[in-house]
């Protein structure tokens, strides 16, 4: 089974390269009018949760642990969005092509990424440091923008994939899913210490089973790919597919899902990372 990067190393990156240019600009002018939007226009109680407050958490404050993090973790729920729409975008654009009986061929993601990083290194830090209130300071805007850098350049990869190799896509995101429990279920050990009312028993349940859950769908991963036939994947495919659905799909699909309808707040990070 090929693997994510594929040839795409050694494709030489060109200033010029007018396709991957077209791909960054459009990528990073979504991006950034995401941040500006949840930074300057939306109501920050609402996206960041502020004045919020549960059983055994103080009431939130716009600078304090958890609150920090939602900042960051914007850039990873972006990151999530492009990764659906690119792949979307990537897979309709091949089959337009072969209906054609012409051929699409994909730009190599890091191309794209080296392009969108430009504008998204400027741009995050001018929006968050200056609009709305309260600003950021300059260490929390770097944050912001390593999250999304580093969100992004995982959102891009299955780009190639889904135009060129979308049924390996698909298998492979199955295999993935069999890593979530263990990447975002270990985390749940932490909780009796931040103040969360459960027990120590509960959360160690949750851990084990959520691992033991994870072999078992691996397992039957296995089975099947045996039964139909299909190359195994390779270890870093398998963990790059697991780190995409866990830390870069997952907080989109909490954003999105996960949160009411009227009220959609980006996540804190200790519900998806162990610190």
């Amino acid at each position: 089974m090929k693997s994510f990067r594929g040839r795409d190393w050694k494709r030489p990156f060109r200033l010029c390269s007018v396709q991957p240019f077209l791909e960054a600009t459009i990528i990073s002018i979504f991006i950034l009018g995401l941040f500006y939007y949840w930074f300057g226009i939306a109501n920050r109680y609402s996206i960041f949760l502020y004045g919020h407050t549960t059983v055994g958490i103080p009431l939130s404050q716009p600078f304090d642990e958890m609150t920090r993090s939602r900042y960051w973790m914007a850039g990873l729920v972006a990151a999530g969005m492009v990764m659906l729409i690119y792949m979307a975008a990537n897979w309709l654009q091949a089959q337009l092509a072969v209906r054609r009986n012409q051929h699409f061929l994909p730009s190599a993601w890091w191309h794209v990424w080296l392009f969108g990083s430009v504008p998204l290194i400027i741009g995050i830090p001018l929006i968050t440091m200056t609009v709305n209130r309260p600003t950021l300071p300059p260490a929390l805007a770097a944050a912001c923008v390593v999250a999304t850098l580093l969100g992004l350049a995982v959102a891009l990869l299955p780009g190639k994939w889904a135009a060129e190799q979308p049924v390996d896509l698909f298998w492979l995101a199955a295999d993935g899913v069999g890593l979530i429990p263990s990447l975002l279920l270990l985390r749940v050990i932490e909780l009796p210490g931040r103040g969360l009312s459960v027990s120590n028993a509960t959360v160690w349940i949750f851990s084990v089973g959520g691992i033991i859950g994870g072999i078992v769908w691996l397992a039957v991963m296995t089975f099947l790919r045996i039964w139909r036939r299909k190359e195994m994947p390779r270890s870093g495919a398998l963990l790059l597919a697991g780190f995409g659905l866990s830390y870069v799909l997952m907080p989109l699909v909490h954003y999105l899902l996960a949160t009411p309808p009227a009220y959609r707040y980006i996540s804190t990070a200790s519900n998806f990372f162990a610190f």
